[in-house]
């Protein structure tokens, strides 16, 4: 990845983007894409869509997700401590003892979730984690006049966990639950754009994914586009944490996977496997039954049916502060993307042949 694309995923990863709280992440987004974009604009809750318009052929659009997994101040005691609530799917085996960040109106508050020492915890305690709902956030206060003054109910927070290159192309960091996806929508509408697709592209970051993909619904509404491929991690099982019970063929570094079955539309995934076969790009395939737990689920059913299929990011370790990526996969995906959107510019329908 060059010098520009990685400064740009990383502004991403350090840009708080709570579900619900997007707005500074996609201002991160909306920056880099406005730079090669023909129209870049936004809605009434902040989803961003930038336009290639290429010509009058078919109008795609490739979708990542602005939001990661949060909190919000849901109440704050007497003593000092708050309480909160999860924004998303967030594990509580995973936040009691780390350090969270409060995004108060005045600027990021330090704070921690509280864990008892194991030295005080009675042998056989903490084997299980308390719900996040009765954890508590230790941001320093001396009391809850002192805590009021720094934070509000209703402020968002995230954990507090950094970006770290691994070996390799491989990254660690907090968020890459969907700033991965975000990454490849923006750089497939650049790279599509430089190949000069004849159609029309759009790149969409939406939001509140996390929350059931409520964003989606609103963007692949107003846009009706002829195909969507909506960009997230999916989980890797090369690693010892991934349960047998769960087969998946899916590794890290072996490109991007095309999800089959379920609301992934079969000729558009069809097309996209054909277009990585064209180009010599890596495309693992990966079998779903029902839903993909994306942004895909939602779009596929808007207006009288939107063909889309998922495209995933392997991720290991998903749902926690150190998910793992292999940015080559994220390239992969962008440049598949952009071979697909020159293919399959002057394609009529996506319609199954009945």
């Amino acid at each position: 990845m060059d010098e520009r694309r990685d400064a740009f995923l990383r502004r991403l990863l350090e840009t708080p983007s709570p579900s619900g709280y997007e707005t500074a992440g996609q201002r991160v987004w909306v920056e880099y894409v406005s730079e090669f974009a023909d129209d870049v604009r936004t809605d009434a809750y902040g989803n961003a869509v930038a336009v290639y318009e290429g010509g009058d052929g078919a109008e795609m659009a490739f979708t990542g997700h602005a939001d990661e997994l949060g909190f919000v101040v849901s109440a704050i005691a007497d003593d000092g401590f708050l309480r909160v609530r999860p924004l998303g799917g967030v594990d509580a085996t995973v936040t009691e003892g780390t350090q969270v960040t409060v995004l108060s109106a005045d600027g990021p508050v330090n704070g921690v979730v509280g864990q008892t020492a194991v030295h005080l915890r009675d042998r056989g305690d903490g084997d299980e984690s308390a719900d996040v709902t009765e954890q508590h956030v230790d941001v320093g206060a001396e009391d809850g006049e002192h805590a009021r003054e720094l934070v509000e109910v209703g402020d968002p927070a995230t954990l507090a966990a950094g970006v770290h290159d691994l070996a390799g192309t491989r990254i660690a960091g907090r968020g890459l639950d969907n700033r991965a996806g975000s990454w490849v929508a923006a750089e497939a509408l650049r790279r599509a754009a430089e190949r000069g697709a004849d159609g029309t592209v759009y790149a969409v970051n939406t939001v509140q994914e996390e929350l059931g993909t409520r964003g989606a619904s609103m963007v692949a509404f107003d846009l009706d586009p002829d195909v969507a491929v909506v960009v997230d991690v999916t989980h890797a099982a090369d690693n010892p944490t991934y349960p047998g019970s769960h087969a998946s063929e899916v590794a890290l570094g072996e490109g991007p996977t095309v999800t089959r079955g379920g609301s992934s539309h079969a000729e558009v995934a069809r097309a996209v496997r054909e277009a990585g076969d064209a180009e010599g790009i890596d495309v693992q395939v990966e079998a779903m039954s029902v839903t993909t737990g994306t942004d895909a689920d939602t779009v596929f059913t808007e207006r009288s049916g939107i063909p889309t299929v998922a495209l995933g990011i392997p991720n290991r370790y998903m749902h926690t502060p150190a998910e793992v990526v292999d940015t080559a996969d994220m390239e992969a995906a962008a440049d598949l993307l952009a071979a697909f959107a020159v293919r399959e510019a002057r394609r009529e329908s996506f319609a199954v042949d009945v």
